[in-house]
């Protein structure tokens, strides 16, 4: 297994450990995988390809659905609910 893989497996186990917390404590944990998330597929695109890297994207897509419609929400202007 590659680097990028094996990268894109313990950023997987840690979203997976964040989406485990109460709410209030996946804020900080969260935000850092979400950022982390485009440099991680980034390198699975360089090993692998572009098709590999998009299955990543829409794997990213699917677990972060939430705070990306909340970022988006935000852009344009609108007022997003936060959960408690």
């Amino acid at each position: 297994m590659s680097a990028s893989l094996i990268i894109a497996a313990v950023w997987a186990l840690a979203a997976t450990v964040v989406a485990l917390l109460p709410m209030r404590y996946q804020y900080v944990p969260g935000f850092s995988l979400l950022l982390a998330a485009p440099l991680v597929i980034a390198f699975i695109g360089y090993q692998h390809g572009v098709w590999v890297a998009l299955l990543g994207l829409a794997a990213f897509a699917s677990m972060f659905r939430n705070p990306l419609i909340y970022f988006y929400r935000k852009f344009k202007g609108e007022t997003p609910e936060v959960p408690r």
